[in-house]
């Protein structure tokens, strides 16, 4: 084991040189829009807390009521004795609220990812992912024996030129899989383009929702609502872990006969503990909240629109879009020590976010990832700007 300590010290000490050490601050309070750390108190705008319900008073009080009536634990997996009756409600609720026809939890969306591909490609058939997929579903398509295409991010040409070729391999199956929002650049998918692709090659389409449920739409069900394709989508991957509630947990949402196969053979399932009792419970809650109000997705929109704006005024270069993930650039060799600079002298001035350098993001391209959320106030948000002017002016 000596050598390999040393192996692995000499890797670590690689990482550090490189700038690309990941650093974990303590937060001492629940997670929300307002937290504490250890170096003090700050605003948080890097949780992905869409609709502040993670400290949600309703939501605390569902799990807390979850523990003296369903206990605490499931201490085994679903198909064995690990199934509540709330189980199954919630799988109902969420394929009700995202418009599919059942769904299946997942210990996390990663699970999920993790455990379709395999259950529904074999050799003879292909997936064509997008270059900027998460990794979990790049993670998911090796563990399939699938043909693999990929196309550029959002490039309906590349996409139908990858679908051509799936087709002359006379692939028995084709899956076209995006995530719906991308995580680094709050991009939406074309998804009714998409949809029109894959309908004219006999394609089925599947889509991570992860940064788009329970807020993005209308009615916040997801991407497939706010492109104009709720039925068209085949496939919705999603999690518990954002938007609803933050817990944990995630799940496949889709046609009944992928459900039923995933149950009988995606391993993730088959071979983890099943989602906790509280986490279901708070989930539920989550949902019913996120689905009855409107409130909190248009405070949600109106401070990212706020923060764009006052933004844009400052002189920040920001990628364009509506989505509550707003990137704020900063290009160039030096843009990774800039931005790393910039969010340490943020936290100093009571405002917490993250920045992303490569290989997160492509080499040159560093940015601050910032994430609004329905809990924030427009004090918060312009307090928020005035630490990036302030931080700025700082490092120069």
């Amino acid at each position: 084991m000596y050598g390999v300590k040393e192996q692995l010290r000499a890797e670590l000490a690689q990482i550090e040189a490189d700038g690309l050490t990941k650093k974990e601050r303590l937060i001492t309070t629940p997670q929300s829009s307002h937290i504490a750390t250890t170096q003090g108190e700050a605003l948080n705008f890097c949780a992905n807390n869409y609709l502040g319900l993670a400290d949600h008073p309703e939501i605390v009080g569902a799990a807390r009521d979850a523990l003296d009536e369903w206990g605490f634990g499931m201490a085994s997996v679903r198909f064995i004795c690990g199934t509540q009756t709330q189980h199954r409600d919630l799988e109902r609720a969420i394929a009700d609220f995202v418009g599919t026809e059942d769904s299946i939890l997942f210990p996390s969306c990663f699970d999920a990812n993790g455990g379709i591909f395999e259950v529904l490609l074999g050799a003879e058939d292909a997936v064509i992912s997008d270059e900027l997929n998460h990794a979990s579903i790049i993670d998911g398509v090796r563990l399939s024996k699938a043909r693999r295409f990929r196309y550029q991010n959002r490039d309906l040409d590349d996409l139908r030129a990858q679908l051509e070729a799936a087709r002359e391999g006379e692939a028995r199956r084709i899956l076209i899989v995006t995530d719906g929002a991308f995580s680094m650049d709050g991009y939406l998918a074309p998804l009714a383009q998409i949809c029109d692709l894959a309908e004219e090659f006999g394609a089925m389409v599947m889509v991570d929702d992860s940064h788009a449920t329970g807020f993005v739409g209308e009615k916040g069900r997801g991407s497939h609502e706010a492109c104009g394709v709720m039925g068209r989508v085949d496939i919705i991957t999603s999690t518990l872990g954002k938007a609803l509630g933050g817990g944990s947990g995630g799940f496949v949402a889709a046609h009944q006969e992928v459900v039923d196969l995933l149950k009988q053979r995606a391993r993730p399932y088959l071979f983890s503990n099943a989602v906790a009792p509280t986490v279901v419970a708070g989930s539920l809650k989550a949902i019913q909240l996120a689905r009855d109000s409107d409130e909190p997705r248009r405070v949600l929109r109106r401070n990212a629109e706020l923060f764009r704006q006052l933004m844009t005024e400052a002189g920040f270069e920001l990628l364009p879009g509506e989505h509550a993930i707003v990137p704020v650039m900063f290009p160039g060799e030096d843009g990774a020590r800039t931005a790393s600079q910039i969010a340490d002298a943020m936290l100093v001035k009571g405002v917490y976010v993250i920045a992303f350098s490569y290989p997160v993001v492509p080499r040159g391209r560093a940015r601050i990832r910032v994430q609004l959320s329905a809990a924030h106030s427009e004090d918060d948000v312009r307090a928020c700007v005035d630490a990036f002017i302030a931080a700025r002016d700082e490092v120069g």
